[in-house]
This record gives C-alpha cells, sequence and structure tokens, in this order.
C-alpha cells in the first residue's frame, strides 16, 4: 500500500524534523532513527485509509515516540536505560520550529568527530531520506561501504547531545553541511534511478535548507552561491522532460517554460556572492549555471566564459570532482570541437568505472563528429548503465535514430 497523493512529500518533508524532534528531546540518535522509519510506514499503511491527519508532523512525532519509548523500556534496553525510560512521555515531545531541528540536526550529522565521508552519508540518509543504495550510487562506491560508514557514525553520535553548535565548531561544519545538501539536490534535479528524472520533493527540500542555513550566515559566501546555484539548475526543471516523461537535454528546452523569477533571483545571488569573498567551486557553478540560463538559445550561449569558468573550477580542486572535469570537457568541445573533447574525455575513463555520464557524453561528441556507428554505440553503451528510466529511453531513441 502507498501513501496517497501528495503524502509522500509530506513524508519527505517531516521525516527529518521527525527525526530532530526525537533527537532532541530522547538523545539515542540511532533508536530514533528506527523509531522514525516506523512511524513513516505506519503512515503509510494508515493515511490512503484514513486520510492525511491536519497536523501530520504531530502526528508523526507521536507514533514515532511510541515506538522509541516501547525500544527504550524493551528488556534489551532496560539494564542501560530504565532510569530513563520511567520518565519517558511521547507528550512532552515540544514541536520546535521545523528550521530548528532540521538545521541543528545537520550540524550534528557532520560533527568533527566523524570523517568527511561518514558525515556526508549520514545526513545524506538522516536529513536527505537518501536510501544506502542512492547514496552509494551518487559517490560510486559499493553500497555495503556505504552502509558500514552509516552504522559506525550513529554509533560515534549515540551519546552527543542535540543543540545548535557554538560558531567556531559550527564553521568547522559548514562545508561539509553544504556539501550534503547540494548532493540531495543533485539527487532530486536528477534521480540516480527511478522511473523518473525529477524528484522535486528532493530539490525543495534542499533549496528550503539552503535558505535556512543562510538566514543562519546570511554573509557567508559560500552558502549563497550554493543557494543560487540550486536556484538557477531548479529553474529549468519544467523544461527538462516532455509530455511522457522523456528526456529533453538542455540545447533542446523551450526556454519560455524556465522559471524566470528564480532566475533572476539567482543571478542577483551569483553576483553577491562573488563580492562577498574570493569565488569557491558552488559560487563559479552558480556562475556557469548564470550563463546557461541567460542565454535565449544554445546559439547564443557564452562557451568561452563557461570554458573558462571550468578551467578555474578544475584548478581548484582537482580530480575531487569529475562532473566539474566532464562539464569542461563539454565545454571545451564546443569552444574547439568535439575531436579535442573526445581527446580530453579518454583522460577522465577512470574517475567513471560504473557511471553512465562518460559513455554518454562520448556518444554525444561522436554524433557531432559524424561517425553516426560509434555514437550508436555509446549511446546503447549510456543506455545499458543508466537505472533512470527516461535518461535509458532517450539514450535509446539517439542511437536507433543514428543505427535504425
Amino acid at each position: 500500500m502507498t501513501a496517497p497523493e501528495g503524502a509522500e512529500d509530506l513524508l519527505r518533508l517531516h521525516a527529518p524534523q521527525v527525526l530532530g524532534a526525537l533527537v532532541r528531546r530522547y538523545g539515542h540518535f540511532d533508536d530514533a532513527e528506527e523509531a522514525v522509519q516506523e512511524a513513516l510506514l505506519a503512515a503509510a499503511e494508515q493515511w490512503p485509509r484514513d486520510g492525511v491527519p491536519a497536523n501530520p508532523r504531530g502526528w508523526l512525532i507521536r507514533v514515532a515516540s511510541r515506538r522509541l519509548m516501547d525500544t527504550l523500556r524493551s528488556e534489551a534496553a532496560r539494564s542501560r536505560r530504565e532510569e530513563t525510560a520511567v520518565r519517558l512521555e511521547p507528550r512532552e515531545v515540544r514541536a520546535a520550529p521545523a528550521d530548528d531541528d532540521t538545521l541543528t540536526l545537520l550540524f550534528l550529522c557532520c560533527d568533527p568527530a566523524l570523517p568527511p565521508p561518514a558525515q556526508v552519508a549520514l545526513t545524506l540518509r538522516a536529513v536527505g531520506g537518501l536510501t544506502t543504495a542512492e547514496i552509494a550510487r551518487a559517490h560510486l562506491v559499493p553500497e555495503a561501504t556505504i552502509a558500514q560508514r552509516i552504522s559506525r557514525a550513529k554509533a560515534k553520535l549515540r551519546d552527543h547531545p542535540f543543540r545548535p553548535p557554538e560558531p567556531d565548531d559550527r564553521d568547522a561544519r559548514l562545508p561539509a553541511v553544504l556539501k550534503v545538501l547540494y548532493l540531495i539536490f543533485n539527487e532530486g534535479y536528477t534521480a540516480t534511478s527511478g522511473p523518473t528524472l525529477h524528484r522535486a520533493d528532493l530539490a525543495r527540500e534542499a533549496i528550503r535548507l539552503t535558505r535556512a542555513t543562510r538566514r543562519l550566515l546570511p554573509r557567508e559566501a559560500t552558502v549563497t552561491g550554493l543557494l543560487a546555484l540550486m536556484l538557477l539548475t531548479e529553474a529549468r526543471s519544467a523544461a527538462r522532460t516532455g509530455p511522457q516523461g522523456e528526456l529533453i537535454p538542455l540545447g533542446e528546452q523551450d526556454r519560455t517554460l524556465w522559471d524566470r523569477a528564480a532566475i533572476d533571483e539567482g543571478t542577483a545571488l551569483v553576483e553577491e556572492a562573488l563580492t562577498e569573498g574570493p569565488p569557491g567551486p558552488y559560487q563559479l557553478q552558480a556562475a556557469i549555471a548564470a550563463l546557461h540560463d541567460e542565454a535565449t538559445g544554445p546559439d547564443t550561449t557564452d562557451w568561452p566564459q563557461i570554458l573558462a569558468l571550468y578551467d578555474v573550477l578544475v584548478a581548484l580542486a582537482p580530480k575531487s570532482d569529475p562532473m566539474a572535469e566532464l562539464g569542461r570537457v563539454v565545454a571545451l568541445s564546443m569552444v574547439e570541437g568535439p575531436e579535442v573533447g573526445l581527446t580530453a574525455l579518454n583522460a577522465l575513463e577512470p574517475d567513471f568505472p560504473h557511471s553512465h555520464r562518460l559513455a554518454a557524453v562520448r556518444a554525444h561528441l561522436l554524433e557531432r563528429t559524424g561517425d553516426r556507428k560509434a555514437a550508436a554505440d555509446a549511446y546503447r553503451t549510456a543506455a545499458r548503465t543508466t537505472l533512470t528510466l527516461p535518461e535509458r529511453r532517450y539514450l535509446q531513441m539517439r542511437a536507433a535514430r543514428l543505427d535504425p
């Protein structure tokens, strides 16, 4: 049984807020997360039958609190938690403002005691609501590796207090927080698997949390740049798929469908971010997105300027962001020709061992050189390795058109 229309978005929206409320009140991060998952399952079963409650967040907090209290009172936990459990009452869970709990949860998951990969994996799981498999695909690593990182991270945080970090501590955790928000947004904008290309709930939640982080740190250029990047990218979402959910690449999109208000806001934020300090990866990516959004069509896109920005972006953190390298190859091919792009692409193969994206770019460049047979083969290779149906259908269609 599945939740009614709109309820899945509510569940994803409220899950980190409910987890934050429980951890703030009871502690026991690991047990609290399991209780929230049980409450979400209960909602998926009951809401289709009884309807979505007037206060869905309060409903989830009550149910999750009862489940957590049962766990804390169980025979296995009694020896170490009995004194705490006898005092617990679900009605005592105060529903703090959503941003407060979720931001605190974000910064808790990015505790410096955890190694950076564990920070990112745990936050994507607890705050972003991504599955272990989705997180593994986003990082191009085995699922078992991500599961182990999450398990160890939760064990380390078991007794950590749930409170907003002090300013110095907050600054130390901010890079990991922003990386997590960036990954949540990317998963929403282009899902790594499933029947739909765009997971609007994840993209909206990432933007909401980034806005909340900016309210906390209004003069932080990296936060401003990340919010600008999200807005400028999400502004194109309405034009990325056709009536049947089929993928429409950037160069073929109807730009009248782009959200001009989001583009205007994002462009203003880019300008603000670039005046607040030296440009970092988020500011540079936002500037690239702004150049795409400001162009009236593919022929008017300022590819030399985009290539120059990619050169700076790649130089800031060489080899740490394969997608930035791949974007630079595309820009390079638009400026110097597809043959030059193909030569540069070959050097990136070790960075994309299990991804369809390199094969898709190779297919596009081969098509531009006129090698239809090789392009069709590359499109089919990419189609076999992608896990999203819209991308697979698009790649198969391109292959069939070139080599019927």
